[in-house]
């Protein structure tokens, strides 16, 4: 099964306009990125999905587009993302989708990007549903409150049996070819409906509900805007570790900093790249699940890691840090050195770092400093890094990285 999905983007937002919002929902800023990122980013952690196609406003297409693959520069998710114009309608939107999956793509997950709280654990049984044979699955909320129904006046017609209704959400999960059918004969025959499984319904194939999640609800009315900004018992309680390291200047590795080379600047002595600046920050990210510091995890006695990159045995710290549940929010980095000039270099540093921790640039800061002439760094013998890293540890509130 070559599982893709598809996220709906496209849509005017009327009710939200109508309330004076001037952004399209999908587009609302939430934790630093517009709203359809939080579902894409959510979906890539599912590891069985091969790949993911956005629709967006086609009034707004090349913007949207644009916006997306700035996104993915910042933060890559490590899947093709895909982008295709959307339609008058949501089943518009949607044929257009799976009209842009390409031709290996066998099954496809079909999400609004208006519920971004859908968890990996919910895409996941909807996969796991698909492979055990079932050609289409939507996850489902029973009923709380007893459902009417009524005529044009408003009078009651009849009352029908709570026990067997179900609130229906998204993402819905579909054999390819049988979606395609259904919405090819849908647009043959002039059929107007509000989800996709109501159209494999119409074909007469079974629909399977399987259990959905109460949190994963949709962004419709102004006073669902609320559910956008924390609630005061899920504000996380970060943790801050701290990070120092230093390295003598003289015959031994070319210089670099963050994994920037600095052309013109001194060798560093030094048992694996001499990447002061990333050995503080594993240093910090360490101390932040409690787990010592390099020394312990990758020794200056172990051959292993004469010359070895900093780049890779930070990864190595960031897989640690996600193995035990850790997300790392923050990182401020201080450079102490009289050479070399570390501002030319700045913007370049920061990026990488970013790249390096999987976080946007605005979540990095790299400063520097000299110490006027003082000391061994003033000499020009040395320098010397410190970094804060603020980490948010399991259990802390929403989890929104790998």
């Amino acid at each position: 099964m070559s599982l893709w999905a598809v996220i709906l983007a496209a849509g005017s937002g009327s009710r939200l306009a109508s309330a004076g919002l001037s952004v399209r929902k999908q587009f609302l800023m939430h934790d630093g990125a517009p709203l359809f990122w939080r579902s894409l980013r959510t979906l890539s952690r599912l590891p069985e999905l091969a790949g993911l196609v956005v629709v967006f406003p086609p009034e707004i297409f090349d913007e949207s587009r644009a916006l997306l693959r700035d996104l993915l520069a910042r933060e890559p998710v490590g899947l093709p993302c895909l982008t295709a114009p959307g339609g008058a309608r949501r089943q518009d939107s949607v044929a257009s989708g799976l009209f842009a999956l390409p031709g290996q793509a066998s099954a496809v997950l079909v999400h609004d990007s208006a519920r971004p709280f859908l968890t990996p654990d919910l895409a996941a049984r909807l996969s796991d549903a698909l492979a055990r044979g079932s050609k289409a699955v939507i996850p489902g909320i029973a009923l709380a409150d007893t459902i009417k129904c009524v005529d044009a006046d408003g009078r009651v017609t009849a009352t029908p049996e709570r026990a067997n209704l179900r609130a229906v959400q998204t993402p819905q999960a579909f054999d390819l070819a049988l979606l395609r059918a259904a919405h090819a004969r849908a647009a043959d025959e002039g059929w107007d409906v509000t989800d996709d499984a109501m159209l494999v319904e119409r074909l007469g194939e079974p629909v399977l509900i399987i259990e959905g999640e109460p949190g994963n609800v949709k962004i419709t009315n102004p006073e669902d805007l609320r559910l956008l900004g924390p609630k005061e018992e899920e504000v996380p309680a970060p943790v801050t570790g701290f990070g120092y390291d230093v390295h003598k200047f003289g015959p031994g590795r070319p210089f670099v900093l963050g994994t920037v080379p600095i052309p013109g600047a001194p060798e560093v002595v030094a048992h694996s790249d001499g990447d002061v600046l990333l050995h503080a920050l594993m240093d910090a990210i360490l101390g932040c699940l409690g787990e010592g510091d390099i020394g312990r995890l990758f020794p200056d006695t172990d051959a292993a890691f004469d010359n070895a990159s900093s780049a890779i045995l930070l990864d190595e710290v960031m897989e640690l840090s996600r193995r035990k549940g850790f997300r790392v929010l923050h990182a401020d980095v201080t450079v102490i050195a009289q050479v070399p000039k570390v501002g030319p270099h700045r913007e370049r540093i920061r990026e990488a770092v970013a790249r390096l921790l999987g976080l946007s640039p605005e979540r990095v800061n790299i400063k520097a400093t000299t110490e006027e002439g003082l000391g061994f760094t003033g000499q020009k013998q040395g320098i010397k890094c410190v970094a804060v890293v603020t980490a948010l540890p399991p259990g802390q509130g929403p989890r929104t990285n790998g």
